[in-house]
Formats: C-alpha cells, sequence, structure tokens
C-alpha cells in the first residue's frame, strides 16, 4: 500500500445503539490510515429505538465488540455518556471527561483535532459546559440540522444541546446538514452483497444491519442511507470533490452541500476487504 500519512487527529462521538450506519462510519475511521482516533465516546439514542435507558452503554459495548472484531484492541474503549437529555446544568460523566482530557492532551505534531459527531449532541455540550476553555482546541464536524430547517434526527433527538453547541462562537463547526447527508445512499442489495463478503468485519456489521429493531411505520425500501459516515472527506478521505458554504468568520463555519458518495463507499468496502 501507498504510504497515507495521518492528517487530523479525531474524536468520534455518536449514538452507536441507533441507525447501524454509525457503526459503518467507526469502522470506516478506525481502518483509514489518514487519521488517528484518540478518544470514542458513545450517546444516548433517540425513543424510536426504544426506551433510552442504557442505549448509551449499549451503543458502547457495540462499538467495542466491533473494534475487536476488526483486531483493534487500542481503540476498543469507548466512553458512555448519560441515557437524559442536556440540561443546560454542569453534569460530569464519562463522555464529557474523555472529550475534555482527549482535547486538552494536545499533541506534539501539528496536525488538527476534529470531533466527528454523527449523533445527538449531548456529550459535546456536556463537555463544552464542563470545560468552556476547549472550544478554541477542536472542530465539530457535525451530521445534522438542516438547511430548510426541517425536523431532523440527530438535532430533534436533543435540540437542547444542538442549540447550546452551535450558539458557541469560539467553536468552528463543519456541518453536513439533513439535505447533504442523504445524498449518501447505497441499495440495500449492494450493502448486503458487500458486507457479507468482506470478511469477519463486514459479516457483523451485516448481522446489525438484519437485526435494527425499529418501530412498524418505519418500512424499508431499496436504499439504505449511510449519512453517518459523511464526514470522512475531512478526516479519512478529502473534501476536494465536495462543494461547500463557508462564511467569513473565525473560526470556521462551514456548511456542506455536496459530498462525494461514491469515493466514501468505494473507499470503504476497499478498506475492510484490505483488511480482512
Amino acid at each position: 500500500m501507498i504510504n497515507v500519512e495521518p492528517r487530523c487527529r479525531i474524536i468520534l462521538d455518536n449514538d452507536w445503539a441507533g441507525d447501524p450506519d454509525g457503526l459503518i462510519g467507526l469502522a470506516h475511521h478506525a481502518l483509514s490510515p489518514a487519521n488517528r482516533i484518540i478518544a470514542i465516546t458513545s450517546s444516548l439514542t433517540n425513543p424510536m429505538f426504544g426506551p433510552p435507558e442504557g442505549m448509551a452503554q449499549a451503543g458502547a459495548d457495540l462499538a467495542e465488540d466491533l473494534l475487536r472484531v476488526l483486531k483493534l484492541p487500542e481503540l476498543a474503549t469507548v466512553h458512555a455518556g448519560p441515557d437524559t437529555y442536556f440540561t443546560g446544568q454542569p453534569r460530569d460523566n464519562a463522555a464529557a471527561r474523555a472529550i475534555i482530557d482527549a482535547v486538552r492532551a494536545g499533541t506534539s505534531d501539528d496536525i488538527p483535532l476534529i470531533l466527528v459527531c454523527a449523533g445527538p449532541l449531548t456529550n459535546v455540550a456536556d463537555a463544552l459546559l464542563l470545560e468552556p476553555g476547549i472550544a478554541a482546541l477542536f472542530t465539530l464536524a457535525w451530521v445534522g440540522g438542516s438547511a430548510a430547517n426541517e425536523d431532523e434526527y440527530n438535532c430533534y433527538t436533543d435540540p437542547a444541546a444542538a442549540r447550546f453547541v452551535l450558539d458557541n462562537q469560539q467553536l468552528g463547526v463543519w456541518q453536513f446538514p439533513l439535505e447533504t447527508y442523504r445524498q449518501l445512499v447505497i441499495s440495500v442489495a449492494e450493502l448486503d452483497y458487500s458486507l457479507k463478503t468482506a470478511g469477519p468485519g463486514g459479516a457483523w456489521l451485516w448481522e446489525r444491519f438484519n437485526t435494527v429493531q425499529v418501530p412498524d411505520f418505519v418500512k424499508f425500501g431499496p436504499l439504505w442511507c449511510l449519512g453517518d459516515s459523511a464526514p470522512l472527506v475531512v478526516t479519512g478521505l478529502d473534501d476536494v470533490t465536495c462543494t461547500f458554504e463557508e462564511t467569513d468568520s473565525r473560526p470556521s463555519r462551514r456548511t456542506y452541500t455536496g459530498v462525494d458518495s461514491r469515493l466514501i463507499i468505494a473507499d470503504f468496502f476497499a478498506r475492510l476487504r484490505l483488511h480482512n
């Protein structure tokens, strides 16, 4: 393989017990040599996946299990946050503390720190409330919100957390809203075939997709959105083939309007097969 140099340090936060596309995003980040994961945290899930009690820890357990299957034990410590929504009151918990410690740890090299959140912003809000000074030390890449102000899963799961985080003027934010991350789709047939033929990690992920519990009103169609993988264009890959709008403010506020789905999906399955 051509030697790929690390280009960023990564903190990953997601509701790993929710839609399993988040676990594909975790596997993709873990297998990408262009980034260096320094912390992983797990957040609460939307009630559509069942009562929230215990779901943050269940997500942490799933993420750790996947990393063990991928034979990446050095990454397999995932810190669970609370199962309750952001209250606006300081609360010290394992996920918030892991984020703070990872940001504060610093680095001897000069690669940027990106916190990738593809779920509700609960853990990020808790960390920023506990230690406001960390806001200037990382960039948030968030999968969530809507350019047209539509109801969006990651935002309405914990809207108070989203407001608190996005209102922080010291924080750089690269946002992948609903209209953009919905572009990242794969056919169910390709997803099924590609996972089942990609070794133990693919088989493990295939099982998660085929056993996901959702309410009866959710009906699956011929496509599956892998929106949680959208931030790979600013971490493990490059956004040279993507489009975004950026404000003149500092720190950077950027909204991605287009992502290269083919690049992301092809890179993931190639890395999964090569790893196997």
